[in-house]
């Protein structure tokens, strides 16, 4: 199934976080928290001003992002628990280089 999300809001697949710490600690799933962190599957066309046109979004499919902890609605396509939320929640873009020199 394509879904596609309407205006301003982005459909965003959670990324895990490792479940064991550098130390070697392994972290039942039960003490994990939900991450913070996606990868943007697809997004609307853009934010309607008040005007009437339209403001494309800032992310496009493929951004990894950062949002707020309690941000979007949680929904299950095709089987991938999935969050459509709104431009608005999310707080930035990773950027590839960044990820990695942090690594």
């Amino acid at each position: 199934m394509n879904f596609r999300p309407l205006h301003d809001r982005v459909l965003v697949k959670r990324v895990e976080e490792e479940s064991k710490t550098k130390g070697g600690i392994i972290i039942p799933d039960t003490a994990k928290e939900k991450p913070q962190e996606g990868e943007v599957i697809a997004v609307g066309g853009g934010a309607i001003k008040e005007d009437g046109s339209v403001r494309a979004l800032d992310v496009k499919a493929g951004d990894r992002i950062l949002f707020g902890k309690w941000s979007g609605t949680e929904v299950t396509i095709d089987g991938q628990e999935l969050l459509i939320m709104k431009e608005s929640d999310i707080l930035g873009i990773l950027d590839g280089k960044t990820v990695a020199a942090a690594a």
